[in-house]
């Protein structure tokens, strides 16, 4: 091993001390003295420790996948947290999901009729005239009667996701009593429901998938006619919710849908409902991309609205992909410009389509898809100026950036990037590890976090391999360094309002960086791994036999935290490597002999996966500088 004058270590028992960060730019061998994989741990004050663990914030489950998360307190001092999925958007309180989903249509009493498909089978038939739903929409029954048999009024008034279309005015559902057990019709269901039924629709679900070949942006820049789309609808994609508060009351707005409301004095009783029907709208944008609220200067701000019709009487209910429209300041149900009010819009010229954006400091950030624009208040008659500030660094997904203590950071089609008053391309030593194993189909899974105690900024995505978030990255700004990993969160919300950062995965909301356990149970597959080191060039073999290890354990709860330190080598590059010896480490473990000879070695550092009874379960644990007992070994 050589020492960072280029001078050969001679001594038997040597330091070891690699450089803090993920350096997976070159190979194992030319990264000689740094670390080159890892999976849930990072690197605080340059050493590398285990992650904070997770555990769920409570038993309660939500439908469909959430990839929004968003926080708020109530001038009376209640918590919020709002969550939007794929089949419904949900506001938490205490530890209760309640669905404030918007209501799309409400048919009249006797629309609706329902008939048994057969006996013994739990599918219902529900006839209903233009009904607009698409599978897996939720809809709740009322004022139904009995068919006369197993299928009774109770189980027929309820809530119901849509288990077939058969037609536009034809649709199935699978009959179930109000635990959700099945319920199988019988010979005496032979009745319709009666003349009272009548049919609560919420908005349509979307897509958990994204699916190329719909919205904007499709091709390169410059690629067809401008402004050319295709055929956009809320359902036909990927389902993303964005959300902000305008004073008590939460905006929420599907991705290429509506734009809703919900009124924090109405209780979470009650759902949103579409702005543009609230009375006293006028002009409101009925479908967008994002919306986003000035803070300081008190204006809503619709991304992707659809434009004013040129009788200036009303919106056109299109999407415009570049187009960004403003309310009045203090009225967030005004959109009609005036001379006497600050509302307008503006259109975007550089890209296709609007990406995302961020709030920053005294400015609001908008990203297309080739640009990054910084928008910002200047009062009558402009009401807000746009500057361009950066061209080729745009938005991977509308996910992909968020605002840290130091910078906003964001990930762009083939770089990570900075702004603090200008663009800045992060270098990044995991930078070919992390786009050449990354599904770019589904781009606009990509969700950014930070943790902001930590200094870490970091992008959760998918794998070449997956359709579904895997894998993250972190980026330390206090000490850029870099690391990766496996894990799967569809969304993130940093320490605020709680102690915790939350995230959310597989319908669970977790509290993160709690303990160093996988929810009461120990976190596997935690590791770091050296690059290849040697002695003198690999001229001569080396040969190991005895470690003494620096680990602090953390939390150890009078338990004996347990990690293992492997030794693997190999004599050349292009060798695989071969694990010579493995060694279990202890608090207390003085020294553990070890055996290993090859002319190039890599040193393993994980938790215990199989110390179950005594060693990893709340246990976290920090390396520090680890001595080996190391030397030449002949040239044979």
């Amino acid at each position: 091993m050589k020492a960072r004058n280029g001078n050969t270590y001679r001594m038997a028992l040597q330091k070891t001390l690699f450089k803090p960060g993920i350096n997976r730019e070159g190979t194992d061998y030319s990264n000689e003295g740094g670390w080159f994989d890892v999976n849930l741990v990072r690197f605080r004050k340059g050493l590398p420790e285990k992650f904070g663990g997770w555990v769920k914030n409570n038993l309660n489950t939500f439908l469909g996948t959430c990839r929004a998360l968003h926080s708020w307190v109530s001038l009376g001092g209640t918590k919020f947290l709002g969550l939007g999925t794929t089949w419904k958007y949900y506001i938490e309180e205490g530890s209760t999901f309640n669905d404030i989903t918007p209501i799309r249509l409400v048919t009249s009493a006797g629309d609706v009729t329902f008939a048994k498909v057969g006996n013994g089978d739990a599918t219902i038939t529900v006839a209903d005239t233009a009904h607009g739903a698409v599978q897996n929409d939720f809809v709740t029954f009322s004022g139904a009667a009995s068919l006369g048999g197993n299928i009774t009024d109770v189980v027929l008034n309820q809530e119901y996701q849509i288990a077939t279309i058969v037609n536009a005015n034809s649709y199935t559902i699978e009959a179930k009593d109000t635990s959700g057990d099945p319920v199988l019709a019988a010979a005496g269901d032979s009745g319709n429901g009666g003349g009272s039924t009548v049919g609560t629709y919420q908005i349509n679900v979307g897509l958990d998938v994204y699916v190329p070949g719909t919205g904007w942006g499709l091709n390169g820049w410059g690629e067809g006619a401008f402004g050319s789309v295709t055929a956009l609808s809320p359902n036909n994609q990927l389902r993303l919710w964005t959300h902000d508060n305008f004073g008590e009351n939460l905006i929420i707005n599907v991705r290429g849908g509506g734009i809703y409301q919900w009124t924090e004095n109405n209780g979470v009783g009650t759902r949103a409902v579409n702005m543009s029907g609230i009375s006293g709208a006028n002009l409101v944008p009925t479908v967008g991309l994002q919306v986003i609220t000035s803070e300081i200067d008190r204006h809503l701000i619709v991304l992707g609205a659809d434009p004013i019709n040129d009788a200036g009487s009303a919106r056109t209910g299109a999407v415009d992909p570049m187009l960004i429209a403003f309310s009045d300041q203090e009225n967030n149900l005004d959109f009609e410009p005036t001379i006497t009010n600050t509302a307008g819009s503006l259109r975007l010229s550089s890209g296709s389509s609007i990406i995302g954006s961020v709030k920053s400091r005294q400015e609001v950030l908008v990203w297309t898809d080739t640009a990054l624009y910084s928008m910002q208040f200047v009062g009558p008659p402009f009401t807000f100026s746009v500057n361009l500030i950066n061209e080729g660094s745009g938005l991977v997904g509308p996910k992909a950036a968020v605002t840290a203590t130091s910078a906003v950071y964001w990930m762009g089609y083939n770089n990570f990037y900075a702004y603090n008053g200008s663009v800045q391309t992060l270098p990044c030593s995991v930078h070919n590890y992390v786009f050449s194993d990354i599904n770019l189909t589904q781009s606009f899974k990509v969700n950014a976090f930070t943790i902001a105690d930590k200094n870490e900024v970091g992008w959760f995505y998918c794998s070449a391999s997956s359709s579904e978030v895997d894998r993250y990255v972190i980026y330390n700004y206090a000490e850029q360094t870099w690391v990766y990993g496996q894990l799967s969160r569809t969304a993130w919300l940093d320490a605020g309002i709680e102690n915790y950062p939350r995230a959310v995965s597989s319908g669970y909301l977790y509290q993160q960086e709690i303990g160093f356990d996988n929810d009461g149970q120990p976190m596997t597959n935690v590791f770091i791994e050296s690059s290849d080191f040697d002695v003198s060039d690999g001229e001569q073999f080396t040969f190991i036999r005895r470690i003494i290890p620096d680990f602090k354990f953390i939390q150890n709860n009078n338990e004996n935290g347990s990690v293992n330190i492997v030794v693997k080598t190999r004599n050349f590059p292009g060798d695989s490597l071969t694990t010579n010896s493995t060694s279990a480490i202890q608090e207390n473990t003085q020294q553990a002999y070890v055996r290993g000879r090859a002319r190039q070695m890599v040193l393993r550092f994980e938790s215990d996966d199989d110390a179950t009874n005594n060693g990893n379960l709340g246990i976290g644990w920090r390396l520090g500088a680890t001595r080996i007992d190391i030397r030449t070994d002949g040239r044979r």
